[in-house]
């Protein structure tokens, strides 16, 4: 936290931020709570306010009205970059490889083993690490099956699955329901990726 002339600048860390409209909707709403928001990414934002007409808790209560909230623990910041990582990795990437390779793309990214981001994620969250991986696949499952333009087969390949049949099987223990009744009605059963458990 540094002081400046217009009152104290701070980074901040939010949980929960996935997407790219975040960043708009976190900069609007900052700013109309009369913050100068100088920098916004995914999970963080470098903001100038005054701390005698603002609080963290009044900042906090904005984020979390948008679904967000501040990180101030050190474990929680790392979990969220590893959701965003994966996230990024699952939804926006489309690249096999990388899926396929999903350990070391989260090593390389994170700079930490996999081992310890596991932990880590084990620690703060109240499911695993692999767990979170396969419920972000199954939700980008969703989206490809709606959009109806891939083979089943593609999806599976795609998702790094061994086959149809094995992700069919996971659809259905993570949803419910199957995957051919999942395309046929799909209302009710999409779920924000921030929100999975």
């Amino acid at each position: 936290m540094e002081t400046q002339n217009s009152g104290v600048r701070q980074r901040i860390f939010i949980r929960n931020m996935m997407c790219s409209s975040c960043i708009r909707v976190v900069k609007e709403d900052l700013t109309k709570l009369g913050i100068s928001v100088l920098d916004v990414k995914l999970g963080e934002a470098t903001i100038v306010y005054d701390t005698e007409k603002i609080s963290r808790s009044q900042i906090d209560e904005v984020l979390q009205d948008l679904g967000m909230g501040l990180i101030s623990n050190k474990d929680e910041i790392l979990v969220d970059q590893i959701k965003q990582t994966v996230i990024e990795l699952v939804h926006y990437m489309n690249n096999v490889d990388s899926i396929v390779r999903k350990s070391e793309y989260l090593v390389e990214k994170m700079g930490k083993s996999y081992q310890t981001l596991s932990k880590l994620f084990s620690k703060v969250e109240p499911i695993t690490l692999e767990k979170y991986i396969i419920l972000q696949k199954i939700e980008r499952v969703k989206e490809l099956a709606m959009e109806d333009k891939i083979s089943l087969s593609e999806i599976a390949w795609m998702m790094d699955y061994s086959s149809p049949h094995h992700l069919s099987n996971q659809f259905k223990i993570i949803t419910g329901i199957s995957l051919s009744d999942f395309k046929k009605d799909p209302a009710g059963h999409k779920k924000p990726i921030n929100q999975l458990y």
